[in-house]
């Protein structure tokens, strides 16, 4: 019973390892000109960890040695003065083609699209920035696909403990008797413990969503080739601290309201203490925020950064220090995944449950 996890988990690390060797062949490889130039870790970490117009798997390597980047299009949508323009992001073919779409020129750099001038070319402003127009990019990318692939999994996975338990009378069984101590889990030590009376009942739904929602896109982003990082996007992480800043104060009391506009302090401190009291509305989300970005993504850079040093010391045999430092960190982001989520659910209940507790005289 025991070597068949441990055989799993040693066998997971070497996939996430050939994705990084991916990942680093990449970087490697330029336009025209593939693996002549010097490897650069930051460009390779911040390209893995970044969004794309296209969803990158691998490269291979053709009969004159050249890298090739083998991944799937994404639809491109974009509006600009009035047109818009959809199509796939192969026709950029991977950042080295201009797209003509009736007046408009696009091109892509760096993964950003931008509006060429009247030769098809960028206008550089001498500080690696452009001052080329942007167009309002709408399209569907890498961390967009993710977040549809997370939710139809979810849509998946209960619906299918629902009709589990419709057909079998609420009795648990097979995969649903997976699901269900998780939700009991949620239920009794997260939402119970922290939001007073029944009123948790209210609540549950967003955070049985948000925890199952973090937990299975940080799985995702363990998964070799496909790797997305999109709960290591600073944009996802913040529309999920705005649900939960949005609940907490909607659902606020007369006493959490009167406790931040009139605190229990002598008056003449109300000059002092209003302020500091709205500020905190703001900054516990906002913690909620940061702490999911930055835990997540300083996983990715981690496991890349070792993979690096094979690279960086161009060096077989230092992967004999690296490859033992990955197994450690790919198991220890198994845990981290349910961690984080655990951490996200756990202080959005107890800031719900602050804000709807009844005052004590």
């Amino acid at each position: 019973m025991l070597r068949r996890p441990v055989s799993f988990k040693i066998l997971f690390s070497f996939l996430s390892l050939f994705v990084g060797l991916s990942a680093v062949s990449a970087s490697s490889s330029t336009e025209g000109d593939h693996g002549s130039e010097e490897f650069n870790p930051k460009d390779m970490i911040l390209h893995h960890i970044a969004d794309a117009h296209e969803w990158h798997f691998w490269d291979v390597k053709d009969e004159e040695g050249n890298l090739h980047p083998v991944s799937m299009p994404l639809p491109v949508i974009l509006y600009h003065n009035g047109n818009l323009d959809i199509f796939m992001s192969s026709e950029f073919h991977h950042g080295t083609t201009p797209v003509t779409k009736g007046n408009n020129t696009y091109v892509m750099n760096h993964g950003k699209i931008y509006i060429a001038d009247e030769n098809g070319e960028l206008i550089p402003d001498g500080h690696g920035h452009y001052l080329n127009a942007k167009p309002l990019d709408l399209s569907i990318t890498k961390n967009v696909a993710s977040m549809w692939l997370s939710i139809i999994l979810l849509i998946l996975i209960m619906g299918t403990v629902a009709r589990t338990y419709k057909k079998n009378g609420l009795v648990p069984r097979g995969f649903a008797g997976v699901i269900e101590p998780i939700v009991l889990f949620v239920r009794d030590e997260i939402a119970r413990p922290n939001i007073s009376g029944d009123k948790y009942k209210r609540f549950l739904p967003f955070l049985l969503t948000v925890f199952f929602f973090i937990w299975i896109n940080n799985l995702l982003g363990l998964i070799p080739i496909l790797a997305p990082n999109l709960t290591g996007n600073i944009s996802v992480t913040l529309v999920l601290a705005l649900f939960t800043l949005i609940i907490t104060n909607v659902s606020g009391n007369k006493g959490y309201w009167g406790h931040i506009l009139a605190p229990p302090v002598p008056i003449p401190m109300w000059v002092i203490m209003i302020p500091v009291e709205l500020i905190g509305i703001f900054t516990k989300p906002f913690a909620l925020m940061v702490r999911l970005f930055a835990n997540i993504t300083a996983g990715h850079i981690l496991i890349l950064s070792l993979v690096s040093l094979i690279f960086i010391f161009k060096s077989v045999y230092m992967s004999a220090l690296s490859i033992p430092f990955m197994v450690f960190m790919n198991v220890l982001e198994l845990l981290v995944a349910a961690l984080q989520a655990y951490i996200f659910t756990l202080l959005s209940a107890l800031f719900i449950g602050m804000a709807t507790e009844e005052a004590h005289h």
